[in-house]
């Protein structure tokens, strides 16, 4: 079979030419479409169940956490779920089995959730988180106001009603996360003393806000001809529009809203701030890609989409990119081409010296190219993209696919001089033909024992596979097409470049022996080549020295071995090869219960001590979460992307060269040892610029981060996860933990999370004295909340944004201990309690955050240690 193959395209080279030249354009074609990307996307087929109610993470942990995680488990395909209970959110996390598809996940995520959103409290809101993760944040912006004229508020909301949806739009983009500024919000700040002069609850005020704000219709009116749609307007579009709100009428005389509280437009509660250089809080967006998306072509959409709306941005409002995945995409996939092109004409300058024939040389050139070309088409329909890992494959498989061509060519050389030294007439395309057909079954199929020799990484699962299966693809499709090119492309080649002219002059010029050589000229034999020829004669003694030497040469490799066993253990180990991204991610962590203003305070102090660093270009800090599913820091978590200048403005090292290589030998021995000084020497000195009180430092970045955070919960490379039922008991093994921890060598930072040190703040309601007044739980439950913590009673809706009104009593009346105990509480009619002698209220300690699975929760420490290699 193979032997006919290789006569049909030795018969038929133009044919054979014709279909690999449209099989390579196809090829190019393929690679031009084919995804890219840094790194191959390691995250799981996970759903996002984000609830929002404003309670502690206890009571959301016992009513929304766990009812969600116990319809989830069990569930088809799904591996494993994890939960994770903070104040006012609850995400629960459903991991599928690996190769799920995302939008099925979705629709049976969605089918568990629809049965048990009824046990969930009324105010509970859930939803499902976009079809992304946190890997997918490829893209983030500020929006920079350089004319002064414009507030937080107003740029947040420019960002939220108007920005981000343009940007949604753009094919590729799941979401886009708003972070920084303040939601603006109508705020109908009470007066208690005048609500009890007046004799009115609070929940009256709380009533007629929301029935002031409606609109209604009355169908249709005909006259004059023509029909007139009936508009009855209420809706509310101003503070005065809210002040002017009647309460209730004494002997005629109105009270209105103004007459007991202050009307304003202020800042929503918030859970994140965002920081730029240290210079202070700006308005911050996040692209987020979806998954399985083209990250490449989703940010280049996205600039192009900025580009276009920039002239409709507000006066003096700039869309200054701050981190762009794009660029370590290009810098990344560019130079493993580098690499591969360097590894190409390597081998190319090799066959050329140790054949010395051109023509001959040609055909194994030729092969590469060609190769990889049409290796890109069956990745294409695998799905696999380009990045570091498969270009690797490519890299490795380079020289072993042109051996099939060497071999071959060898082989012809080697019958053509035995023809020659006969001295019989022979035909030089039958013998070409004949040895082409002796050794083309043999490397076919040994081309093929290399492709299976990796057919077991593609059985690798989990993060290990995902990771591999890129290089083991590339690799054998590479081997598979090289194996068909070996019985096809290769006599083709063979027949129509190879003669075996005559010189065309002994004593020529050197310009007509090199014309000779390029038009192939006289086949040397390898005994009469300038370097084949001494390493042969080289070789055949040391063969016989080895083979009278068994024992001693079988006892020299055994103990080079030995000795390699114990460098091999002390040498440093990393999953994943280590990613240059031209930025870092600096993580650190403080204690829980720390307010927004403390944790902005602490985020701006060490965005500066960065800025100070000369090899940084730009920081953008983040504290507490995005508005995004995808994120669930709380504040006492920071995270700060840190983007670096190009290595080559970094600080100077002495190097065993500084003092007395020329400049123009200065690039060539930077290749060797760099001059500046190294990643790990600036993440040590910034580490140690960055020993703050109360912060326990992580590093890492930001791509590499996010795959640690998504697949195990853990924001570094090395953690552990103490689980059980006893939030106090976990905590105090995590201190200890800490300390052990601490001692190992290569350690940076330790911290173990502090997971019962939230503050609290408990109302105790005297059940018989809320008898004697006749009041439920549920009415001094209502009272506390709305006076206290402020109730969204109504929207009020400008063109395309929408703003909440809420309803609470002034800050000076609910500041401290003594203000709470005032707080009033309506009784029948119109008297109204206070809160003191209905209630004990005292502060203590509880769970800040709680973690957990279905049977237990979940205490982590993590360790931030220095590489080993």
């Amino acid at each position: 079979m193979i032997n006919r193959i290789i006569e049909f395209s030795a018969n038929n080279k133009i044919l054979v030419f014709a279909v690999l030249a449209a099989a390579c354009l196809w090829g190019a074609w393929s690679a031009f479409h084919l995804p890219l990307d840094a790194l191959p996307d390691l995250g799981e087929t996970q759903v996002i169940v984000l609830s929002r109610w404003d309670r502690s993470p206890d009571i959301i942990e016992d009513q929304v956490t766990y009812p969600i995680l116990s319809a989830m488990t069990g569930a088809p395909k799904v591996r494993t779920v994890r939960g994770i209970s903070d104040f006012g959110y609850s995400y629960v996390y459903v991991i599928f089995e690996e190769g799920t598809d995302i939008y099925w996940a979705r629709s049976r995520t969605l089918e568990y959730l629809s049965g048990v959103t009824s046990r969930l409290p009324p105010e509970v809101k859930t939803e499902i988180g976009p079809d992304a993760t946190a890997l997918g944040w490829v893209f983030q912006y500020v929006l920079k106001d350089e004319s002064g004229q414009h507030s937080l508020g107003e740029l947040r909301s420019y960002q939220d009603w108007y920005l981000r949806y343009y940007l949604r739009a753009v094919p590729g983009v799941a979401e886009v996360a708003s972070l920084g500024g303040f939601t603006q919000q109508y705020q109908v700040n009470v007066d208690p003393n005048r609500l009890r002069s007046y004799g009115i609850p609070i929940s009256r005020v709380a009533d007629a806000v929301r029935e002031g704000n409606r609109e209604t219709g009355a169908r249709l009116l005909e006259f004059g001809g023509a029909e007139y749609m009936i508009r009855g307007r209420g809706y509310l579009s101003s503070t005065k529009d809210i002040e002017e709100t009647v309460l209730a009428a004494v002997d005629g005389t109105p009270i209105r809203i103004k007459d007991v509280a202050r009307v304003v437009i202020g800042p929503d509660l918030r859970r994140g701030a965002t920081d730029l250089n240290g210079m202070g809080e700006v308005v911050s967006g996040i692209v987020i890609t979806r998954e399985g998306s083209n990250a490449l072509d989703v940010i280049d959409r996205v600039k192009v989409r900025l580009k276009e709306i920039e002239p409709s941005l507000p006066r003096g409002v700039k869309i200054v990119p701050v981190y762009d995945r794009s660029e370590l995409i290009l810098r990344a996939v560019s130079n493993a081409r580098l690499t591969l092109v360097e590894v190409m004409l390597t081998v190319v300058i090799v066959i050329v010296i140790f054949l010395w024939h051109f023509p001959s040389a040609a055909i194994p050139v030729v092969t590469i190219p060609v190769t990889i070309l049409l290796t890109f088409i069956p990745l294409h329909f695998a799905g696999v993209s380009i990045n570091i890992m498969s270009l690797a494959g490519i890299a490795i498989a380079c020289g072993e696919l042109v051996d099939a061509a060497i071999v071959v060519v060898e082989q012809t050389h080697k019958k053509l001089e035995i023809c020659e030294r006969s001295g019989k007439p022979f035909s030089p395309s039958e013998v070409i033909l004949a040895a082409v057909k002796e050794v083309a079954g043999p490397t076919f199929f040994a081309l093929l024992v290399i492709a299976v020799a990796f057919l077991p990484v593609l059985a690798l699962e989990g993060q290990e596979g995902k990771l591999f299966r890129p290089l083991a693809y590339t690799k054998n499709f590479a081997m598979l097409v090289a194996a068909g090119l070996a019985v096809t492309l290769t006599p083709a080649l063979r027949l129509l470049l190879v003669r075996n002219r005559p010189i065309l002059s002994n004593a020529g010029t050197r310009l007509q022996r090199l014309l000779d050589s390029l038009l192939g000229g006289k086949i040397r034999s390898q005994e009469d080549h300038r370097i084949t020829g001494p390493l042969m004669r080289i070789y055949a003694p040391v063969v016989r020295w080895t083979l009278r030497r068994k024992t001693q040469v079988i006892a020299a490799a055994i103990a080079l071995v030995l000795l390699a066993i114990p460098m091999y253990w002390t040498r440093g180990s990393e999953f994943m090869p280590q990613v240059d991204e031209g930025s870092l991610l600096y993580m650190p962590t403080t204690m829980p219960g720390i307010s927004i203003a403390e944790s902005q305070k602490l985020l701006q102090l060490t965005d500066q001590i960065l800025m100070n660093f000369p090899e940084v270009d730009h920081v953008l800090g983040k504290a507490g979460r995005a508005d995004t599913p995808t994120d669930p820091a709380p504040l006492s978590m920071l995270e700060t992307v840190i983007v670096l200048k190009p290595q080559s403005e970094w600080s100077d090292a002495h190097t065993w060269y500084s003092s007395w290589a020329p400049r123009w030998l200065l690039p060539v021995l930077r290749h060797i040892t760099p001059d500046h000084i190294s990643q790990q020497q600036l993440v040590a000195e910034m580490n140690q610029a960055l020993k703050i009180p109360g912060l326990s430092n992580s590093w890492t970045m930001p791509i590499r981060g996010r795959i640690d955070m998504l697949n195990s919960g853990i924001r570094t490379p090395v953690g552990l996860k103490i689980q059980g039922a006893d939030l106090n008991k976990m905590q105090e093994i995590g201190r200890q933990a800490e300390k052990l921890l601490s001692v190992v060598p290569g350690t940076r930072n330790v911290f173990a999370e502090r997971i019962g040190d939230g503050y609290f703040l408990d109302v105790n309601w005297d059940r018989q004295a809320l008898a004697r007044y006749g009041l439920s739980i549920e009415d001094a439950q209502n009272a506390l909340s709305t006076a206290v913590g402020g109730e969204n009673v109504s929207t009020v809706i400008k063109a395309r944004e929408r703003y909440p009104v809420n309803v609470r009593y002034l800050r000076d009346f609910r500041s401290d201990l003594e203000s709470l105990g005032r707080v009033l509480v309506s009784v029948s009619g119109d008297k109204q309690i206070p809160l003191s002698e209905l209630a004990t209220l005292h502060t203590l300690t509880g769970p800040s955050m709680i973690r957990g699975r279905i049977a237990h929760r979940v205490c982590l420490c993590r360790r931030d240690g220095r590489p080993r290699w």
